[in-house]
């Protein structure tokens, strides 16, 4: 009974919950069993520490926070060399790891996530046109999933600011938004299904408004009317038809939590980082 108890006292340090176990201990009757009750005896524990839990929470925000660390000066994947490349997917793949296999969380992916990083090379155009052309100019990049409540699927909209100098405002002169149905098919893999392009939220310039309706002279109903047009103007483009098959694309969400998304277009399309951002209205 003795070596029965000093062999329990070893499994369970005394800093511990309490548990029942039933132990076999060396005896002269080798079919007996003991029942020690720790609840009565002592105080043992085979919970993992909160102390640990605690670290391994801090350890995480410390790779996330190297990962956006690496990604700050790429201007978004723009300009990031093979160097930096390589630190990035490094500290991409670590961060994965934490949560890897775990099955998507809807509610926790519902809302808006602003891009920080890319290397989709349909993006990176994007990114690169906006750099050599004068007359364009593209601001921030949003991913809006709408799921909350859902268990199989939702809604994604790609949405785009972007603006020309002088027509339209800084940055956010107009909106794209490229809209998509999302299937979950696996543990992390979503399938997306594009539905419809649009244009919106057009803001134009100051300068276009004096031109079309000057500040100095009264205001006619006809300059009103175009202004009010130009600020409620949208332009839709469906992409799926009922006589054809609609765009889509395998999406493998890499890691999820709070306040950071990873994702990798499947089939060579590219890693994305994106944080959480404020809701959007679209």
């Amino acid at each position: 009974m003795d070596l029965a108890l000093a062999f329990a006292t070893q499994l369970c340090p005394a800093s511990a919950k309490r548990t029942i176990h039933e132990l076999k201990p060396f005896s002269m009757n080798p079919g007996a069993a003991v029942k020690l009750s720790f609840h009565k005896k002592f105080s043992c524990s085979v919970a993992v520490a909160p102390d640990r839990i605690r670290v391994s929470e801090v350890e995480v925000e410390n790779k996330k926070h190297d990962l956006l660390r690496a990604v700050q000066e790429t201007q978004r994947g723009l300009v990031a060399t093979a160097d930096q490349r390589s630190v990035i997917e490094e500290a991409l793949v670590t961060v994965e790891g934490y949560n890897m296999g775990e099955p998507i969380e809807l509610g926790k992916l519902d809302g808006t996530w602003r891009l920080q990083y890319t290397s989709a090379p349909d993006v990176l155009i994007l990114l690169e046109a906006a750099a050599r052309l004068p007359f364009f100019q593209v601001g921030q990049i949003f991913q809006n999933f709408e799921c909350r409540d859902q268990s199989r699927g939702g809604v994604v909209r790609n949405v785009v600011r972007w603006s020309i100098p002088t027509l339209l405002e800084e940055q956010e002169g107009a909106t794209l938004v490229v809209s998509a149905k999302f299937d979950v098919v696996s543990a992390r893999n979503i399938y997306l299904q594009f539905e419809e392009i649009k244009v919106q939220d057009i803001n134009i310039s100051e300068q276009l408004q004096a031109l079309i309706a000057p500040a100095l002279l009264p205001r006619s109903f006809l300059s009103l009317q175009i202004l009010q047009f130009i600020r409620t103007f949208k332009a839709q483009v469906p992409v799926r038809r009922p006589e054809r098959r609609s765009v889509g694309g395998l999406y493998y969400l890499s890691y999820l939590d709070r306040d950071m998304l990873l994702g990798r277009a499947v089939g060579g399309g590219g890693v994305f980082v994106f944080t959480k951002a404020q809701p959007l209205k679209l």
